[in-house]
């Protein structure tokens, strides 16, 4: 009797607020009287879960946010002002940009509608003192280069031959003259700069094989040869072009304007990465520049590794901001994607995935951190950022892999976002030197011995 009893109770607990409509309803689908026995021979808590489980079936499961900072890098280590200014940048490319990207990719179009946009921001040429510039933290550089390269990488390469590669060649190595006329501008936008230092038959090379020369002749230099892949340079105000001197075969950098006489810009076609930006094919012909634009610190191929040093800790950062937007959409998309009746994130081999993705990116953030704070202390080496420059690479291509695995076949489409981070890492991973030239470079750090040809 007391089995019975408490079976009977147990029951009631159960039904106690079932509509006897529906009970009778269910009573055709299901046999009761073994339900009631079944639940008569569960102990306590087995009866409890039971009821939790039902009592919460009908709760909306929350989830938690999407975040690819996992070691909450940004939160910890950045100052009150510097934090709200890299919310405000996200704010801006989730806002402004994130909704175009995908169609200016598409039609291999720049957004120039943006640049002033940009300009309001305040950010470029962020690292630098005096001519207008805020003159942060390396930190913070590195951390707005993830902001943007988490929403497209093109944007962040425009803003990084910008701010990087064409100020900072200026910054770095032109006269005070060459600072005040030029700099200003450029950080407000006003003047767009371009970088030219490869070259058609040229890259790796151009330590001691560039095939552009400069030759001067009295007050002038005539520029002769072709520079390949330089971002911004079809539309760009000043472009810093890199020629060997053929009197004492030195690197030597010059500041070629806009509608300087014998330079011809072709922009280059049928890219598969980086789409939006504008790389062009550089022609020089005779083309004469004024000893006062040549760039007066600029000596050797040393004063150009300067720059190089600089911007390749950036263009780290962009690989992780690159792997950091193809792991947050590839999670979101998992949480919302159903197969077989349930989110396809509550899958075994689907969080596998996933923690490889993070763990992956949360290396590279925190690489890049170090990167970043030694470069603000002053200690800096080329083979610290090639080394950045390397595993950020590589990690970012096996990072996007996963990303476009956990989307099946949506992953190849454009309106997903992963396709086109899949495709910008393969150009992420040539540039600023790649995988076998940087491992070059730390190698010969390791052991003291150069094994460049």
């Amino acid at each position: 009797m007391p089995n019975f009893f408490s079976s009977l109770k147990n029951a009631y607990q159960l039904f106690r607020h079932v509509d006897f409509q529906k009970l009778e309803q269910l009573s055709k689908k299901v046999d009761l009287p073994k339900v009631v026995e079944s639940f008569s021979n569960m102990d306590q808590t087995q009866l409890s879960g039971l009821m939790k489980m039902m009592g919460s079936s009908h709760k909306k499961k929350e989830l938690p946010p999407i975040e690819g900072d996992f070691y909450h890098l940004g939160e910890e280590a950045l100052k009150d002002e510097d934090r709200a200014l890299q919310l405000k940048v996200r704010a801006f490319l989730e806002k402004e940009v994130k909704p175009v990207v995908n169609q200016y990719w598409l039609k291999a179009e720049f957004p120039f509608e943006l640049i002033p946009k940009i300009a309001e921001l305040n950010i470029c040429g962020l690292t630098y003192k005096g001519y207008g510039c805020p003159g942060r933290s390396n930190l913070m550089e590195g951390m707005l280069a993830m902001e943007m390269a988490r929403v497209d990488t093109s944007i962040s390469t425009f803003f990084g031959v910008q701010s990087g590669l064409a100020m900072g060649s200026i910054y770095l190595l032109g006269s005070e003259e060459q600072k005040q006329e030029w700099l200003p501008g450029m950080q407000q936008f006003k003047i767009i700069g371009a970088f030219g230092l490869t070259e058609p038959e040229v890259g790796s090379a151009a330590a001691g094989g560039l095939t552009t020369t400069a030759k001067r002749v009295g007050n002038k230099w005539i520029l002769n040869g072709q520079k390949k892949w330089i971002g911004n340079a079809t539309f760009s105000d000043v472009t810093i072009i890199w020629a060997r001197d053929l009197e004492d075969s030195q690197v030597k950098g010059f500041l070629v304007r806009k509608g300087n006489k014998g330079m011809h810009v072709e922009k280059m076609q049928d890219k598969m990465a980086l789409r939006i930006v504008q790389n062009g094919l550089i022609t020089l012909t005779n083309c004469e520049v004024e000893e006062q634009d040549r760039l007066q610190h600029a000596d050797s191929f040393k004063d150009t590794a300067k720059v190089l040093r600089m911007t390749r800790a950036g263009v780290a950062w962009q690989a992780v901001g690159c792997a950091r937007g193809a792991y947050e959409s590839a999670l979101n998309y998992t949480r919302t994607r159903k197969q077989f009746g349930k989110p396809i994130a509550s899958f075994q081999l689907i969080q596998n995935h996933l923690v490889e993705m993070l763990s992956n990116l949360t290396a590279m953030q925190t690489l890049c951190f170090r990167l970043s704070q030694l470069q603000d202390q002053g200690l800096l080496t080329d083979e610290h950022a090639s080394l950045a420059k390397v595993f950020c690479s590589m990690r970012t291509r096996d990072v996007v892999s996963r990303a476009r695995e956990v989307m099946g076949g949506n992953g190849i489409l454009l309106e997903y976002d992963v396709a086109r981070f899949v495709a910008d890492a393969e150009a992420i991973y040539s540039y600023e030197g790649t995988k076998e030239i940087n491992s070059l470079i730390v190698g010969r750090a390791i052991t003291g011995f150069s094994a460049f040809v």
